[in-house]
């Protein structure tokens, strides 16, 4: 690895660190809290950032500070190819972390690769532990896979989060049973406020089970909770349990109660670049890209959207043009 580039700040004081590059807008469950049943319109393949193009993009920012990047979705590994791509990410100068968050349907098979290529953390996306609930949640009978995919990626050693959404009425009967898989296992399992990027599959949402609720009801059941200090940077304040091997974490991603200390971009699929996951997109990449745009222009385009950002989810929600406050799919988005 090369010597680090000096870490860019924006324009309230936060590093630019982290990127969160969506490798495709597909996916292969349904969560209703997603998208609606038939799907959303994806978009054509020639839309989509190709690998090489991504390659460039994630060369750039690294050179302005990047050092994590974290794959997602849709679901990463419908994308063909991934393993190779993830190979020559990893060969970037400054790019010291590589992760995935993944539904872990189509994750198992690829997991030596994984641990070749020195994935240290997967991100697996579970919202209960109940096979009934989890296709009534998902449309998919994939419950089985899933878990099968979280027992390998333990053996393996790979360090897994569990991501669990909280839907009032639907799942929140799974809430200890899946904090109880800390007791006994090495695992983080963080409890997410839902959001409001369904894709149209239904109305605006409340949250009856924010943040607060949640870990009132967890502590109701499984005991004080001892609050672990929280990285620079990080989503979810994240707890020990007396004998419990693993923690628990929990995200107030509707509160939005981190956005002091955010030092992350998103690129969409189609290579738009986000600022803050609330805001409508800011670039245009794949314009510039596929424009003819020099690398200095393209660092320079990056680096002005990041020093011009919204100071936190809501100031960019205000920001929104009114047609586009209906939110799109987190499958669009790169979850």
């Amino acid at each position: 690895m090369s010597v680090a580039s000096p870490v860019l700040f924006d324009n309230h004081g936060r590093p630019l660190e982290y990127v969160r590059l969506a490798v495709t807008d597909r996916c292969n469950l349904r969560c209703f809290y997603c998208m609606p049943e038939q799907g959303i319109q994806y978009m054509p393949k020639r839309e989509l950032l190709t690998y090489e193009e991504m390659e460039r993009v994630v060369g750039l920012l690294a050179g302005l500070g990047v050092r994590k990047v974290r794959l997602t979705g849709g679901e990463p590994f419908v994308r063909r190819d991934l393993v190779p791509f993830i190979g020559r990410l990893s060969q970037i100068p400054g790019i010291q972390d590589i992760s995935l968050t993944t539904n872990g349907v189509l994750t198992e098979p690829h997991i030596p690769e994984l641990v070749r290529l020195g994935v240290r953390t997967v991100n697996l996306s579970l919202d209960t532990l109940d096979r009934a609930r989890f296709a009534a949640i998902t449309r998919r009978d994939e419950l089985p896979r899933v878990l099968d995919t979280f027992y390998a990626l333990l053996a393996a050693g790979i360090k897994v989060k569990i991501n669990a959404v909280v839907m009032d009425g639907q799942n929140t009967q799974d809430l200890v049973p899946l904090a109880e898989l800390t007791r006994d296992l090495p695992v983080e399992v963080r409890f997410i406020e839902e959001m409001p990027f369904n894709g149209g599959s239904h109305g605006a949402i409340q949250i009856p089970w924010s943040h607060v609720r949640i870990r009132e009801h967890l502590e109701a059941h499984l005991g004080a909770f001892t609050p672990i200090t929280k990285q620079p940077g990080a989503t979810a304040s994240e707890y020990s349990l007396a004998g419990h091997q693993g923690t628990v974490g929990i995200i107030a991603a509707y509160s939005r109660t981190f956005c002091g200390t955010c030092n992350r971009l998103r690129l969409t699929a189609e290579g738009g670049l986000k600022t803050c996951l609330y805001d409508q997109g800011v670039l245009d990449v794949r314009a510039l890209l596929r424009g003819g745009a020099s690398d200095a222009e393209v660092t320079a385009a990056l680096a002005h959207a990041f020093r011009h950002r919204a100071a936190d989810g809501f100031e960019a929600e205000r920001q929104r043009p009114v047609h586009q406050l209906s939110f799109e799919s987190m499958s669009t988005i790169g979850g």
